[in-house]
């Protein structure tokens, strides 16, 4: 298992860039638009968190 970690770190793919590409595609279904929000990560994440109803704030 460590192996496919530090292979996915030396590719740059982060937590939060996996997590922001399933929320585009699940949202969007568009490949470039995925690959915009795997690029912000976390941002984008923290973004879809609050501005969605039910997300953080409840």
């Amino acid at each position: 298992m460590s192996t496919a970690r530090n292979t996915a770190t030396q590719a740059g793919i982060g937590l939060g860039s996996a997590i922001a590409v399933a929320i585009s595609w699940s949202l969007h279904k568009s490949i470039i638009w995925a690959a915009i929000h795997g690029f912000f990560g976390w941002f984008y994440v923290i973004y879809y968190a609050l501005t969605r109803p039910g997300g953080l704030s409840g």
